[in-house]
């Protein structure tokens, strides 16, 4: 009974002490600071882009694509000879099954179905490593292009720039926001 009473009253003495702090009037908010800023420089707030559009405008996009269109050639080149090997022995198998002895017959089977799942295995690999290598090559022009973003946002005063590309935002209201493509696109590709 005693230890109640004890928390009970260590509890009330800590609700007053937080209630006697905040009838402390506030300091000049930074966020009031900051929107007082922003507003001197646009009263627009939001920008918007099709970050796809951009991207694609680079000078660096075209040869990121030949190059990621000559690995994709590559892979297949592969996977179709191997699927011509696996073809090949295949129809070899067929045609002597009749000659095979037990053993024989149980072995190329074996042979058949390995080669098979190493195929599988191949082709799961090869889109894996195609899609790291995209991911890779798109790297430095995902961050060039965040960076030219990040720079026209500051100088025009937004606080935050949506990508259209979603279509996770239908409608943007032009009267408090801009669309910032056209500058982003002209920046991005000065040399």
């Amino acid at each position: 009974m005693l230890k109640r009473t004890f928390i009970f009253v260590l509890w009330m003495t800590a609700v007053m002490t937080l209630s006697a702090q905040t009838d402390i009037p506030p300091v000049s908010q930074p966020s009031e600071m900051i929107n007082d800023q922003r507003s001197k420089v646009n009263e627009n707030y939001i920008g918007y882009l099709s970050y796809e559009a951009v991207l694609r405008s680079m000078a660096q996009y075209d040869s990121v694509q030949v190059h990621m269109e000559e690995l994709r050639q590559a892979y297949e080149k592969e996977m179709k000879r191997v699927e011509d090997e696996f073809n090949q022995k295949y129809e070899e198998f067929l045609e002597g099954r009749a000659q095979y002895p037990r053993t024989i017959l149980l072995k190329r089977q074996q042979e058949l179905q390995d080669m098979m799942q190493r195929n599988i295995n191949f082709k799961n690999e090869s889109r894996s490593e195609l899609a790291e290598a995209q991911k890779k090559a798109m790297a430095p022009l995902r961050a060039r292009l965040n960076e030219v973003i990040a720079t026209v946002a500051r100088q025009e005063g937004l606080v935050i720039v949506v990508n259209t590309d979603s279509e996770a935002c239908p409608f943007i209201d032009p009267d408090v926001s801009q669309d910032i493509e056209e500058k982003v696109i002209q920046i991005i590709n000065t040399p």
